[in-house]
């Protein structure tokens, strides 16, 4: 007989393992959540939040975004992407990004109810694991995972506890592997990649230094040094991150793969703090150094039966595009609702079978791109003549040739220009982080082909085709309060969204709460309704009529949809949420 038994059994609190434990917790779902050390993330590593990790948290209530927010820097201090030979030399060239650009403001702010920031991860797995234990999860800090064996009915795990050195088991009706970039529990449930680790190393050195005379009056989150020497080979780029405006920083720096890792200690990190910082007598706080390697690898099935695993346990990546931490929390609110249907019994275990077809294509993507983006920093070094050799004296003219009054010098200055502006699919990349759209057992089409943008990378594309996350739009309730549309929906329960003309919609949904035993939420948008269009964004945006509607699930995604009235509203509608919720 096992030790403990608990619902769902979540191995690791990081942002994937905390944002899953407080998302069941708020369902009302055991949930027992494990870390194998003493406390939560002591590195600042991911940091970029977007705005789709930014109405997860909105989603688990207002006080959890307000809470973030107020740790979070803000987006306007986040955009001008600066490369510079120092932070107290030449300036190259910067680019405004993450949304900071008069056109991508307005794109974002079309986008989403919410801001998107930078949060430190040492400031959001604290968030998160408090809303999860506030709200009932059970954890346990120097837990440490050592198997697991599933039956039908159930998975048992054995764990260990580091305080004491005894093992212990826990039976749970489920399993989640939010263990990271090495993830035991993928490897034990023998679960697919494709990819490579270890395919790069390098270095973070975490320090204090009042750097705010060289960056304050161009704020930005990063900030590329480009100088001769500056990395593997002799050629190449440091990275000089904000941590806490101006005072907190984190230098990422390379080191060859094929070499034993460096030991940092703080002679090291200061003299690399002053290459990149151009200050000769800097003197820095250390506050901490660490190694890690560049992954290019996914997980093709994220699934074994009981057993799920997401974050870095299923997609391993550079944090390029800074999708990281974001993607992650995204996996958590993609499984939890699935986890608590079936726990409830409100679905059958085949919903969960759509977790790993909507999520694992996204980890392909998300890996694809991060590792793309570190390649496509090559055309700026040619631009500036440092591709290829060590030839220092060789570099430095080739990067003075720019100033030159010559047809060449201007054709140099064009090249580095646009090279620059080509890394917005790096700094800038709003089609990657809202475009995602599900095909699964948990989506039922209509028959239409959901609209493609210009550039479905770069660029959100709005649409309630089904699968797609549901587009935000203002709305007013009678006392002229401003809701988006999004916070009409999710809280772990499906919606029914209808226009004027919608009422048979309303009457089957009530039929099916009844029929089903699952809530589902009415809402009619339209004159004298529950909420009214008065800028009509959301007549722009819907995509049916007055008498259609549009069954959101929990997530946000778009579930089903009707363009119109139906003369079997109950029969349609019941059919569709059979099939999602697998029955």
């Amino acid at each position: 007989m096992a030790d403990i038994t608990t619902d769902v059994l979540v191995i690791g609190t990081g942002p994937a393992g905390s944002a899953t434990a407080a998302l069941l917790a708020s369902s009302g779902v055991e949930v027992l959540v494990i870390n194998r050390y003493r406390w939560l993330a002591n590195t600042p590593r991911a940091h970029i939040t977007n705005q789709r990790t930014m109405e997860v948290l909105r989603d688990l209530g207002p006080e959890v975004e307000e809470e973030a927010m107020k740790h979070a820097t803000h987006q306007e201090l986040m955009g001008n992407n600066v490369f510079c030979v120092s932070l107290a030399g030449e300036e190259l060239g910067r680019m405004q990004s993450w949304g900071t650009s008069p056109e991508s403001k307005a794109r974002h702010l079309r986008a989403s109810p919410c801001e998107m920031n930078d949060l430190p991860q040492t400031f959001m797995e604290p968030i998160l694991f408090g809303t999860a234990c506030r709200r009932g999860a059970q954890s346990r800090m120097s837990t440490e995972y050592i198997s697991h064996v599933q039956d039908a009915d159930g998975v048992t795990t054995t764990c260990r506890d580091r305080l004491t050195g005894k093992d212990f088991t826990v039976r749970s009706k489920y399993l989640v592997g939010a263990d990271g970039g090495n993830s035991l529990v993928a490897e034990h449930a023998g679960l697919p990649f494709e990819g490579k680790m270890g395919v790069g190393g390098s270095m973070n050195i975490l320090f204090r230094a009042d750097l705010s005379a060289y960056v304050a009056h161009r704020p930005s989150v990063l900030y590329w040094v480009m100088q001769p020497g500056a990395n593997v080979g002799g050629i190449g780029m440091g990275l000089v991150r904000m941590v806490r405006p101006w005072n907190e920083w984190l230098i990422v720096w390379g080191y060859d793969i094929t070499q034993p890792a460096p030991k940092v200690d703080a002679a090291m990190a200061t003299e690399v703090a002053r290459q990149l910082v151009g200050v000769p007598d800097l003197e820095i706080e250390l506050l901490g150094a660490n190694t890690w390697t560049v992954n290019n690898c996914y997980a093709t099935h994220m699934q074994k039966d009981r057993v799920f695993i997401m974050g870095d346990a299923a997609h391993r990546h550079p944090p390029s595009n800074g999708l990281g931490s974001n993607t992650s929390i995204q996996d958590g609110f993609n499984l939890a609702w699935k986890l608590a249907a079936v726990i409830k019994g409100q679905a059958t275990p085949r919903l969960l079978e759509s977790y790993s077809a909507e999520r694992a294509p996204v980890a392909k993507q998300i890996v694809t791109r991060a590792n793309q983006s570190i390649a496509e920093f090559g055309p700026i070094f040619e631009a500036l003549g440092m591709d290829g050799g060590v030839d220092h004296d060789r570099i430095e003219r080739s990067m003075a040739a720019r100033c030159d009054a010559t047809p060449a010098g201007e054709a140099q200055r064009e090249a580095l220009r646009r090279a620059i502006d080509a890394k917005v699919y790096e700094f800038d990349c709003h089609g990657v982080e809202m475009n995602q759209r599900y095909t699964s057992s948990a989506v039922v089409g209509d028959g239409t082909t959901a609209p493609v943008s210009t550039d479905m990378e770069l660029y959100y594309q709005p649409t309630t085709t089904p699968g797609a996350r549901l587009p935000h739009a203002w709305v007013y309730d009678r006392q002229g309060g401003k809701h988006s549309t999004l916070d009409l929906c999710g809280r772990g329960q499906f919606t029914l969204l209808t226009g004027i003309g919608g009422a048979d919609w309303i009457q089957a949904a009530a039929e099916a709460t009844r029929s089903l035993g699952l809530p589902i939420r009415t809402l009619t948008i339209g004159p004298r309704a529950d909420y009214e269009d008065h800028l009509g964004e959301w007549h722009r945006q819907r995509e049916i009529s007055d008498a259609g509607c549009i069954l959101v699930r929990p997530d946000h995604h778009v579930g089903w949809r009707s363009h119109g009235s139906s003369s079997d509203a109950h029969g349609d509608l019941t059919r569709a949420l059979s099939v999602i919720l697998g029955h």
